[in-house]
């Protein structure tokens, strides 16, 4: 598929009045659900964000533990949940949030249902480390999401695969977790 480049569309839109630049965007709000998440966050705000969040963790939940029969585990929609969820918002805090509900849903499944696949485990890894990388760059985040993180850890304890053992590596990858360690 071929694509404008940002220079070339650029030129376009300064050819366009006021007038014909509202009309693309609202063109654009209409056709597009993620053009009206994003322009809804941007002019409405911590509301909205609060809304899309809920809607996305509702979303992930769903991905392991639905209303209905059994969790379908379609990790890359949940995992696209989480990235609609940033592009929208750019909400780093409920993002890391929902990373780590992610983390979160997937150490209950193996927990209730069992052994899964290396290839499930592997997702929950990557995920826990981008989560234990944005915790150890701003304490505050870490600080937030502190006791969740040791509880992954700890409700891993016996699933195969090396995933406790990668989880526990990265936990203690953070910073801020020696830092407590030391206050003890």
């Amino acid at each position: 598929m071929m694509k404008i480049k940002v220079t070339d569309l650029k030129k376009q839109l300064k050819a366009y009045d006021q007038k014909e630049l509202i009309d693309l965007v609202v063109e654009m709000f209409k056709a597009n659900k993620d053009v009206q998440n994003y322009l809804s966050s941007k002019f409405l705000g911590d509301e909205v964000n609060e809304e899309l969040f809920k809607k996305a963790r509702k979303k992930i939940e769903n991905k392991f533990f639905p209303d209905r029969g059994f969790g379908k585990l379609r990790l890359a929609e949940a995992k696209k949940e989480i990235t609609a969820f940033k592009k929208a918002t750019n909400d780093e805090k409920r993002t890391v949030d929902l990373m780590l509900f992610y983390v979160e849903q997937g150490v209950e499944f193996t927990n209730s249902f069992g052994d899964i696949n290396e290839g499930f485990y592997v997702s929950l890894v990557r995920m826990f480390d981008q989560v234990a990388v944005e915790c150890d760059r701003n304490e505050v985040l870490y600080r937030e999401f502190s006791s969740r993180l040791s509880r992954v850890v700890s409700k891993a304890q016996g699933t195969g695969w090396g995933f406790e053992e990668a989880l526990s590596e990265i936990y203690y990858s953070i910073d801020w977790v020696h830092d407590e360690d030391d206050d003890e």
